[in-house]
């Protein structure tokens, strides 16, 4: 049995070396340990709540990205739909333009075919006298060629005017 109940000396000099061991652990070991321990719990929840807060900006930050698309999307349309109205502006005012540029050229060639119609009428009834006058030049120096044609014409001409 006595390999079952330890001496009083082993007990006292095991005790004593325990707790020699317990002062020099608590004293030198345990707090350095605690400290690394309470160091990387606190490091671990400073990420957690860096993970939260950075999640939710995230959150926020594609909220703001959405309406930000939302608007350049509402901002693109109403500049496309103003460029389409000024577009269509431009348009009818060249046509507008146009019409009235047409209309002003019709009214030009107008004047121009009236101007160049009268001005062809006034040598053409220019030209009709001048061969009117050679016509009857030449009629009167045939009925004009003897003395007696020329009697008669004065004596008619003489008629003429007392009659009148």
């Amino acid at each position: 049995m006595d390999l079952i109940t330890p001496d009083l000396g082993l007990i006292f000099w095991t005790g004593l070396t325990f707790i020699i061991l317990m002062f020099i652990l608590t004293k030198f070991i345990w707090k350095p340990i605690m400290a690394a321990v309470n160091k990387r719990e606190e490091n671990i929840q400073d990420a957690l709540d860096m993970a939260k807060k950075t999640k939710a900006e995230m959150e926020k930050l594609q909220t703001q990205n959405a309406n930000l698309l939302k608007e350049a999307r509402v901002e693109r349309d109403e500049m496309i739909k103003e460029a389409k109205l000024t577009s269509d502006r431009m348009i009818d005012s060249a046509k507008s333009k146009a019409v009235v540029e047409a209309d002003k050229i019709v009214e030009n060639a107008r004047v121009a075919i009236e101007a160049e119609k009268n001005a062809a009428v006034a040598q053409l009834k220019n030209e009709v006298a001048g061969v009117a006058l050679e016509i009857a030049e030449k009629i009167l120096r045939q009925e004009l060629s003897t003395d007696e044609k020329q009697k008669q014409l004065a004596e008619s001409f003489a008629k003429d005017i007392n009659l009148n």
